[in-house]
């Protein structure tokens, strides 16, 4: 199982940080992970030689959605996004906060699509393929997603609208 540890190692930091966005908790995060890792281990002969971060990731996602269906906790936002950026050392921190804040008040399936598809950069197929859904749900929560971001976060619109004219 030398190959595990090695993959574990390698791809730890980008999945925590898929985690963390899925979650937007750190210590959420950290239990998504292990869990997903524990899964992973479990089926690790099968997999290893297919794609295994795909299964993790995968398996990330199907275990936060099953969380949420559990619990249904309503999340409370501590404050409210800046109206205008700053061109200080701290507005890329503003910014993270920001998208962070914004993806909590999404869906679990809504933010799933999210992620997988602006930050993993996943075609529509493959995020219904992680998800196991349709492709037309996958364009479903995309699009009231991005309706609901640019509803409740309006800055992260003019913030990509000036990035993209300098």
């Amino acid at each position: 199982m030398d190959d595990f540890r090695d993959f574990v190692r390698q791809r730890t930091s980008a999945l925590s940080r898929n985690a963390y966005l899925l979650t937007g908790d750190h210590q959420l995060a950290e239990d998504l992970l292990q869990s997903a890792l524990a899964n992973t281990y479990r089926h690790w002969r099968r997999i290893r030689d297919d794609n295994p971060e795909a299964y993790v990731r995968q398996a990330m996602y199907h275990q936060h959605i099953a969380w949420w269906r559990r619990r249904r906790v309503t999340e409370q936002l501590s404050g409210t996004p800046r109206e205008h950026p700053t061109a200080d050392p701290a507005e890329a921190t503003d910014l993270r906060l920001t998208v962070i804040a914004a993806l909590r008040r999404l869906t679990p399936k809504q933010r799933a699509v999210i992620v997988l598809r602006y930050y993993d950069d996943l075609t529509e197929a493959q995020t219904a393929d992680v998800l196991g859904c349709r492709i037309g749900t996958v364009k479903r929560h995309g699009h009231d997603a991005l309706l609901r971001l640019r509803e409740i976060a309006p800055d992260l619109l003019d913030l990509s609208w000036e990035r993209s004219t300098r």
